[in-house]
């Protein structure tokens, strides 16, 4: 008989609203809400063979298991949004039954409070900020055209294009800072994260800023207005939105929607 783990989405408070009779967690399994001193725990059963501490770093070098189960995560996450403030956990957080995620919101109980108190009525904004790639010439020069004169011609040719870039580049990290400071004064708090490397991303470009915002539910519609004012300001550079999110980037974890794998085993 396979044995099962307690997956854990979310802490939150009760709240009255049911989630969607449809909705899905990892692995297919529906989400349960598992409540303790006035806190609720948002929880799913997996089984055991996927999420103990073993399996869970096998997986670690599988991306489709992990893109699946951070899909299956955040879907649980964002369908609370609609009805609550959830505080999400890291991505693979399990234990070993509902008595262990007893003692978990007891050990952390008083943080809990506290973020949820902060967070009540807040989501997350994220701004990333794209130097473009250049286009391709639409047909390619003659051999005999591009073909430097001499060896000082190509390095007076390559120190050209390295200051072209460079002056891009200048051009959109100041674009980029402008817009933080715009955005962090309609924001209650902001984190900045590390530039993501565009071959895991997958985003064309490089990226020259990458921002989680925290902001008000009232206030987002002014916040998506000034994102989207800038979005022509500057040719060559894009500007990408995305939210509104749960507070992932504020609520004391490592990354919801950037998954990092931990094992929280009560075991």
């Amino acid at each position: 008989m396979t044995t099962g783990l307690r997956y854990v989405y979310a802490v939150c408070r009760p709240f009255g609203t049911p989630l969607q009779a449809e909705l899905r967690g990892v692995g297919g399994a529906p989400p349960a809400l598992l409540h303790h001193h006035g806190l609720v725990a948002v929880v799913s059963t997996v089984p055991e063979a996927d999420f103990c501490e073993e399996a869970l770093k096998a997986h670690l070098e599988d991306l489709d298991w992990l893109a699946a189960t951070a899909r299956a995560h955040q879907g649980v996450v964002d369908a609370l949004t609609t009805v609550t403030t959830p505080l999400p956990l890291r991505l693979a957080t399990v234990f070993r039954d509902d008595s262990a995620v007893r003692m978990m919101i007891e050990a952390r109980e008083e943080d809990f409070r506290r973020l949820l108190d902060r967070l009540h009525g807040r989501v997350e904004w994220g701004v990333k900020v794209y130097l473009e790639p250049e286009p391709e010439p639409a047909e390619p020069e003659p051999a005999a055209a591009a073909r430097p004169a001499s060896g000082r011609d190509y390095l007076r040719q390559r120190r050209r294009q390295s200051h072209a870039q460079e002056e891009k580049w200048q051009r959109a990290e100041r674009f980029a800072h402008c817009l933080h400071e715009r955005l962090a004064e309609r924001a209650e708090d902001f984190r900045m994260h590390p530039p993501q490397n565009s071959a895991l991303s997958k985003a064309p470009g490089r990226n020259v800023l990458n921002a989680a915002y925290l902001v008000p539910r009232a206030h987002s519609e002014e916040f998506v207005e000034l994102v989207d004012r800038t979005k022509d300001e500057e040719p060559g550079i894009r500007v990408e939105l995305t939210g509104p999110w749960a507070a992932y980037s504020f609520s004391g974890e490592e990354s919801g929607a950037e998954p990092s794998v931990e094992s929280g085993e009560g075991r």
